[in-house]
């Protein structure tokens, strides 16, 4: 922007009036100041927003190893039976592994 006039250069009188551009440019840069500033005010409330829940998951962790405990405990507790919780956890009901090269469980790892 080197043919930027100064004030000062400007020997008609019209120093204090400014060109629609000039006056326009201001006009723009101002409201971009502003909506750049909601912009930041936003993200802030995002990222307060996000770390409570992220707080929130944290404090199910106690629990959720709570249950897996309660779990692992009344699966490996079913014993020689058909337990429940082995057909839920993707057993056949027979005790024995199933056929082929894949069990069940290397089968189910692939989800999350």
């Amino acid at each position: 922007m080197s043919a930027r006039r100064n004030e000062g250069d400007n020997s008609s009188g019209e120093a204090a009036e400014k060109s629609f551009f000039e006056l326009e440019r201001a006009r723009l840069v101002t409201e971009i100041s502003l909506s750049l500033d909601h912009v930041l005010m936003n993200l802030n409330l995002l990222n307060r927003s996000l770390e409570g829940v992220i707080s929130v998951g944290k404090e199910f962790e106690s629990v959720e190893t709570l249950w897996s405990q309660f779990e692992g405990v009344i699966g490996s507790g079913a014993g020689g039976g058909v337990g429940s919780a082995e057909v839920a956890a993707g057993g056949n009901g027979s005790g024995k592994e199933p056929a082929g090269d894949e069990s069940m469980s290397e089968v189910g790892e692939g989800r999350a």
